[in-house]
């Protein structure tokens, strides 16, 4: 080993013996100590300059051990003193829970005899009170007794209130003999007086002393005598009330009977009246005597009212001929008035009592209601009848208001007053009703009322839309619908009918702007109808009983409306698809086998935009308030127009190039005319639905795909037929051979074609389409491969310029 490894060991062991870390670099640092041999000289100094460190280090190491090991015992002087502190305390609390047991002992023995001294306390005083309360209930009894011999009720009254007040501590005890005994003599003594208190009354107010003046000690008496009645058992009081408003009833009892002239509802007032005045009488003379909170005035107008009931239900039952609405409504209008005036003068406080037989509702603001009135409940057909007769006339005056219009001066559509009239009428009829009964009749007006629109929707509404070129009169048309049997149905069907008649008048003949507006004002009408009929069903279900809410419906009815605003935008859409109809025939007699060049749109799209712009503002403004419908219109007139533009593309034929060019170019503008066609000239514009707007973009799509499957080339067959799938994506053999009619494809060309077409349609099968995944840009590349470039640059010049 030379020198220099052993070094190098020796040096390692040292820096292992150090703990230095192992990137540390022994060889580095001692040829930066030493970078030569000259430095060597030195080494004696570098030693001596190392000792001196390792010294250094050697006393900072010696001195942390040294404070290391002071605190060590520092803090195991600490721990024993906290271990001592503790025992100690433990030691304390130890002694405190004896100390603290020991005083509790001392407090359970001192408050013992204070708990028995408590007890003896309370059970003394306990027995203190129930013997006073025993003097007090023997005492009471003889008093009471003395009291009632004396018939000094005053003295009765104060004493029997403290004996019944005092008898209550005493129920648990009855079973004592002598507790039971005093018990039954104390019911006995109330029981006698209750009936003396009776007898008193009677012998007052008999028949033989009523014209006699009451006594100053009487009336006293009887009034002292009311309030024990009031502390006694409700009995009594219900006993004497009950008699007493029997005797003043009496005299109403023989003057109205059934068999006198006055008893008849064209009197009913009388009876009001004689009340009224009867109970003038009863308070100034003896109403004073009973306490304010008994109510015998308004247990008296209560008696009355079901007196009233029976004897006017008996008095037309035996005269029901005789009943007509003008007896009829005047009699419960009075009667309704004289509810009313009750509720006005009582809180019908008699009527919430338990023990009446009538129940009212919290919700009741005139708790009188129907006392009387009730009775008539059973007639109220007679109020219905009548009401269907005026309805009828009704319906007669507004056929006759319409017939004398004159619809070619009406500038604007407008709901027809009629309809205001009728609901307004309906309205009327209902709140009169309503205040009648909730029941049955209210049933069979919501019937009657059921009637009267299906008549109004087909002699006004249906009978006013125009027809064209026809003889058939207005009157007839209401008399086809109105004679129509099986109700609703045949009625819809009869309607139905009609509207297929009109459809074929427009066939020849578009309607004019008066007649556009006509048809534009029963849309309106219609709509006001089905809104409003919705809105009475609604409130009457409200308002009837809750078992006949399912009787209410008013379905049909607004089937009936719904269906006249549907058939009216058909007969709007049918007018305008004529008024198209001529454009659309020179589109087809126009020779595009000899159109070279597109020159713009052609003069028929000119025609059909100014019919476009012509005719749908002016529905657009008629139905301004009305923008679905008008939307609807616009859809259905698309769906229809598109159609027939499609139909009328296959019978353009042959087609030269430029005559694809040209209808490919018009295709375009009409696109864009009707997209924007339902705002045009608007004054404030609505968003146009998404639904409209995909119609039309689907439905000319088409149209373009056509007349671009047209303008490629028919060679190589393979390629066409692949291209007729990828644009047009129809299975309809029948759709592509229009297509090779239109390219004026030659007959056995036509036939490799067609059976090109059928084996493709094969191959397809049910994956046919997921062809429709494909994007217009792999359109764009197939139709541009087969046209000529410069032809289809001007194409596209004269597309963005007129888009």
């Amino acid at each position: 080993m030379d020198i220099t490894e052993h070094v190098n060991n020796i040096l390692d062991q040292m820096l292992a013996a150090k703990g230095t870390q192992n990137n540390f670099n022994s060889i580095e640092y001692i040829n930066k100590i030493f970078p030569n041999e000259q430095s060597l000289s030195n080494i004696d100094e570098v030693l001596r300059i190392l000792k001196e460190k390792i010294g250094e280090l050697d006393n900072e190491i010696r001195n942390v051990i040294c404070s290391q090991k002071s605190v060590e015992e520092n803090g195991r002087k600490t721990l024993e003193e906290a271990q001592t502190l503790i025992i100690t305390l433990t030691n304390v609390i130890k002694e405190i829970k004896t100390q603290a047991k020991q005083s509790e002992k001392i407090v359970n023995e001192i408050t013992c005899n204070i708990k028995q001294l408590d007890n003896a306390k309370r059970n003394l005083t306990a027995s203190i009170i129930m013997l006073n309360n025993l003097h007090i209930l023997v005492q009471g009894t003889f008093i009471l007794k003395d009291t009632t011999k004396k018939r000094q009720y005053g003295a009765a009254a104060k004493t029997l209130q403290g004996i019944l007040d005092v008898l209550k501590h005493f129920t648990k005890f009855k079973h004592i003999p002598h507790i039971l005994k005093l018990v039954n003599e104390i019911e006995d003594v109330c029981s006698k007086l209750g009936q003396q208190i009776l007898a008193d009354f009677y012998q007052t107010f008999d028949v033989k002393n009523v014209s006699n003046t009451l006594s100053s000690n009487q009336i006293q008496l009887l009034a002292e005598a009311c309030l024990v009645l009031s502390i006694l058992e409700p009995k009594y009081k219900r006993e004497l009330l009950n008699w007493f408003v029997d005797s003043e009833l009496s005299e109403y009892k023989t003057l109205f009977q059934d068999n006198q002239d006055i008893a008849w509802l064209d009197k009913v007032d009388k009876r009001f009246a004689w009340l009224k005045k009867h109970l003038i009488v009863f308070e100034e003379k003896i109403g004073f005597l009973f306490p304010p909170n008994w109510e015998v005035s308004e247990c008296i107008a209560i008696e009355f009212c079901k007196i009233t009931r029976k004897e006017l239900i008996k008095v037309m039952n035996n005269r029901s001929l005789e009943l007509d609405v003008n007896l009829l409504l005047p009699a419960i209008s009075k009667a309704t008035a004289f509810e009313k005036l009750l509720s006005q003068r009582f809180t019908g406080a008699s009527l919430r009592d338990g023990s009446n037989e009538r129940t009212i509702s919290k919700k009741m603001t005139n708790p009188f209601s129907g006392l009387i009135t009730g009775c008539f409940e059973n007639y109220l057909n007679i109020y219905v009848e009548a009401q269907d007769k005026n309805f009828a006339k009704m319906i007669e005056q507004f056929v006759e208001e319409h017939s004398k219009l004159d619809q070619q001066q009406v500038q604007k559509a407008e709901i027809f007053i009629t309809s205001g009239k009728l609901f307004t009428q309906y309205k009327n009829c209902l709140i009169q009703c309503i205040s009648l009964s909730n029941r049955l009749p209210l049933v069979l007006l919501s019937n009657t009322f059921q009637k009267y629109l299906r008549e109004y929707a087909h002699k006004v509404l249906q009978s006013n839309i125009p027809r064209v070129g026809s003889n058939l009169s207005i009157g007839s048309i209401s008399n086809t619908i109105s004679n129509s049997s099986g109700g609703v149905l045949s009625a819809a069907s009869s309607a139905a009918g009609l509207i297929q008649t009109f459809l074929k008048d427009l066939e020849n003949k578009s309607y004019s702007i008066a007649e556009m507006i006509q048809l534009c004002s029963i849309i309106l009408t219609s709509n006001y109808c089905l809104e409003t009929t919705q809105q009475l069903e609604k409130k009457i279900q409200e308002k009837i009983d809750p078992l006949l809410n399912d009787k209410i419906s008013m379905s049909s009815e607004c089937d009936i409306f719904h269906g006249i605003m549907s058939n009216c935008i058909q007969l709007l859409t049918h007018s305008i698809e004529y008024s198209c109809a001529q454009p659309l025939i020179n589109m087809i007699k126009t020779n595009w086998s000899n159109v070279d060049t597109p020159f713009g749109h052609s003069p028929y799209v000119t025609t059909l935009i100014s019919t476009f712009q012509q005719l749908i503002p002016v529905i657009r403004e008629n139905l301004h308030d009305l923008p679905i419908q008008f939307y609807n219109f616009c859809t259905k007139f698309s769906t229809t127009f598109i159609a027939k533009f499609i139909s009328n593309l296959y019978r353009c034929k042959p087609l030269s190039q430029g005559g694809a060019e040209q209808l490919l170019l018009d295709s375009h503008t009409l696109k864009k005319t009707l997209l924007e066609l339902p705002e045009y000239q608007a004054t404030v514009h609505h968003k146009i639905p998404q639904s409209y707007i995909n119609t039309v973009v689907n439905g000319m799509t088409k149209a373009e795909m056509i007349l671009k499957i047209v303008l490629v080339s028919s060679s190589p067959s393979e390629m066409f037929v692949e291209n007729y799938f990828k644009l047009l994506q129809e299975k309809d053999i029948s759709e592509f051979q229009k297509i090779l009619d239109m390219k004026g494809i030659k007959k056995s060309e036509n036939l490799v074609l067609c059976d090109l077409f059928r084996k493709k349609c094969l191959n397809l099968g049910k994956d046919y389409d997921s062809l429709a995944n494909n994007d217009g840009d792999g359109q764009d590349i197939e139709l541009d491969s087969t046209l000529d470039s410069s032809r289809i640059k001007r194409l596209e010049k004269l597309i963005k310029k007129r888009l």
